[in-house]
């Protein structure tokens, strides 16, 4: 008998097995490296986030949340985009739309009256408040996933209480922030950091929310389940001192000093964050006026031969991009005056709204999403710069959450605007936020203190050049 022998070096089978070990080694060696990859990014992203003092205050810890945070609120809305909007018929009756953009919008309504209260009665409790908004979204995330899964009559009220908890953690992590303030930090560097986060963790989230959505909807509502769980255990473990309210005071917008609960001094805001939250107002509206008035006029009437996602990404894209340009130019600007920048970013969001009026296309639907994005982060930007400088450090977290809950209502606002404005011709509804947007630049004009143009310069870091003044 003959021997057998081994297969040819060049037979098919060996050529295969040959084939296979390589490409298993491969998939090995590119797991090794991402995995590498991936843990030499987080390794550098908690050491950015503990630079300067951050990691001995507490702040850092924050910002890991907030980075969850915000990757799951991306991962909502990716989902959210694909099965509520898109799921609507175009030949709906507008009423429809409209309660649909109603709901939308219903969490601002809903939050901003009353997390501003909430915060001063609850104050000793900010952890547990802002682990509320985290596990409230991570339970309805997986109610939403089950939901759109089964087309559940429960898609639209879970689809509203994601948003109401979204909105409400917005208030609470906002009054957080000055009890984690490093030594080397200012409160306006701070909310930079934190905004960073908030990209990065967009960033990063985003992509895999997106393939999670291609195997269907509820997988990214799953993901989002997931990170908000994490952000729920980040919550808990923030320092203590969040929870402390000691010698805080109360900020209220209008009458004189007087002492309310528990004995706490309520002071009145002062002339000049009074006149640079006015000014917020302006590009805030704007924002929410963009947000659905610009969401259902693409898709309803589309430009050219674009179609609706690619129309809506290139203007929500352009706007995201403003927002990063306004924290590279808050940044690197080495003086800024706060009073003359919102000043500024009101005229700029006026102005861009006529011209995307006048020469409506995909050109300047994009640049009005771009300075619609720059103008709000920095109005926002100069907004904190004028609290730290003109608040006393007890009141700075009460004019905080009150602060941020005025600027909701004006987003608020400028969604109802966009609700109820007719969607074609497309410049008619442009033209009246152009005109409102004009109207409202005047009126802050001309309610604005004496000394607010001759505010002196402030560094980028909202270190004022002077001694800071208390409050008033």
């Amino acid at each position: 008998m003959v021997p057998m022998s081994d297969p040819r070096p060049d037979s098919p089978g060996r050529g295969l097995g040959t084939s296979a070990r390589a490409t298993a080694r491969g998939v090995r060696g590119a797991a090794r490296a991402t995995g590498r990859a991936g843990r030499y990014t987080v390794q550098q992203a908690r050491r950015a986030a503990s630079a300067q003092g951050a990691g001995k205050s507490g702040l850092n810890r924050l910002l890991e949340m907030h980075a969850f945070n915000t990757a799951g609120d991306a991962a909502v809305a990716i989902s959210l985009a694909g099965t509520l909007f898109f799921q609507v018929p175009t030949g709906e009756a507008r009423g429809q739309v409209a309660l649909f953009l109603g709901l939308t919008m219903l969490p601002f309504a809903i939050v901003a009256p009353l997390i501003g209260p909430f915060l001063d009665r609850f104050s000793h409790g900010r952890r547990w408040a802002i682990g509320t908004t985290m596990a409230v979204r991570a339970f309805l995330c997986w109610v939403l996933a089950g939901a759109v899964a089964t087309e559940s009559v429960w898609l639209f009220p879970a689809a509203l209480g994601v948003l109401v908890a979204s909105k409400a953690y917005g208030v609470t992590r906002a009054a957080a922030v000055p009890r984690l303030l490093p030594e080397e930090f200012t409160l306006v560097k701070a909310n930079g950091r934190v905004s960073l986060s908030g990209v990065v963790g967009t960033v990063v989230s985003a992509p895999i929310a997106g393939l999670a959505a291609t195997v269907g909807s509820e997988w990214a509502l799953r993901y989002a389940f997931v990170l908000f769980v994490i952000a729920t255990i980040a919550a808990i473990r923030l320092p203590a001192q969040v929870d402390s309210s000691a010698g805080e005071e109360e900020m209220v917008f209008l009458g004189g000093a007087s002492t309310g609960r528990k004995g706490r001094r309520k002071v009145r805001i002062p002339g000049p964050v009074a006149f640079a939250l006015r000014a917020n107002c302006g590009p805030r509206w704007l924002s929410g006026f963009l947000t659905m008035f610009m969401a259902f006029l693409l898709r309803e009437n589309p430009i050219g031969g674009w179609s609706t996602e690619w129309l809506l990404a290139l203007v929500i894209g352009a706007a995201g991009l403003g927002n990063t340009l306004g924290i590279v130019t808050a940044s690197l600007v080495k003086k800024i005056n706060p009073a003359v920048t919102v000043v500024v970013t009101l005229v700029a969001a006026a102005s861009m709204a006529l011209v995307a009026a006048l020469f409506y296309g995909v050109l300047t639907a994009a640049l009005l999403g771009l300075t619609a994005g720059l103008a709000q982060y920095l109005a926002k930007v100069s907004l904190d710069s004028t609290i730290q400088r003109h608040v006393h450090e007890r009141v700075q977290t009460s004019a905080f959450a009150r602060s941020d809950t005025l600027l909701q209502l004006a987003w608020v606002a400028g969604g109802f605007v966009g609700i109820a404005l007719p969607l074609d011709p497309p410049r008619l509804g442009l033209g009246v936020a152009a005109a409102a947007l004009a109207a409202w630049t005047v009126f802050v004009l001309a309610n604005g203190p004496r000394n607010a143009a001759r505010a002196r310069p402030v560094a980028s870091d909202g270190t004022a050049h002077g001694v800071a003044e208390g409050v008033r």
